[in-house]
């Protein structure tokens, strides 16, 4: 099975610091990953350089069965190509009901006119139940998306995602901050969305990643240091060294 995102040789300096060296990395296109390492090893910047946020000094990053370059675009084109990112931090309309956010993310043909006169359809209203159902929103699908829980929020913001059918979803620490009970729901919406679609989940939480059952990446001073099953990386000695020894 060809890869849907291959990224080789990729580095990128910051005023004379190597936040990223000679980076590797694939994916297919329906997989999950999660990608470990300590503070500063590359992590956010691997997902600032695939979309498009920020441009590496060398290497190449292709995209899709065609293998076409996502240097050559920027980040709406990247965007449009079907990547989408979950930042830590959820970003949804506090003042618009879980229903209304998620019909404002749905793909659709967003021409300034229709914006402004664009009235739901009957598949539109399907299609968001649906997506509620699968994150976990059903029952709230009319509350006001401020007045939800803080895991509730995350799920409501990957549903957003997921609503723009994106091929490769790139999550920054979904598990930060919720309870235990949001963490398995958390779980088993990245298991399920990567049924279809790759997943790039990063995350410090190791028992979150062993819920997860996926390859893991593990990066270290911009590169990847071992790759493999959780307990395989786990087990490495230049891994325990440099990041669980800590």
């Amino acid at each position: 099975m060809s890869a849907l995102l291959e990224v080789s040789g990729v580095s990128v300096t910051f005023d004379g610091f190597r936040a990223i060296n000679n980076l590797s990395f694939e994916i297919g296109p329906a997989e999950l990953r999660a990608i470990i390492g300590p503070n500063g090893a590359g992590k956010t910047t691997f997902m600032d350089i695939v979309t498009g946020k920020t441009k590496p000094d060398e290497g190449r990053i292709l995209w899709g069965e065609l293998g076409r370059s996502l240097l050559k675009m920027n980040e709406a084109q990247i965007a449009r190509e079907g990547i989408g990112r979950k930042f830590q931090k959820p970003t949804v309309f506090e003042d618009q009901s879980v229903q209304e956010n998620l019909l404002m993310a749905l793909k659709k043909d967003r021409g300034p006119f229709r914006v402004l006169f664009w009235k739901p359809a009957g598949e539109d209203l399907d299609r968001v139940a649906d997506l509620a159902e699968e994150i976990g929103l059903a029952e709230e699908l009319t509350r006001k998306s401020g007045e939800l829980s803080h895991g509730q929020k995350q799920w409501l913001e990957i549903g957003m995602l997921l609503a723009q059918e994106p091929r490769l979803l790139l999550v920054d620490e979904p598990a930060a901050g919720m309870t235990p009970a949001e963490r398995e729901h958390t779980t088993e919406i990245l298991v399920e969305a990567a049924r279809t679609r790759a997943v790039v989940v990063v995350e410090h939480d190791m028992e979150f990643i062993r819920r997860l059952d996926c390859r893991v990446t593990v990066l270290h001073e911009g590169s990847v240091l071992a790759e493999g099953s959780l307990d395989h990386v786990t087990a490495d000695q230049q891994v325990i060294d440099v990041y669980l020894g800590r």
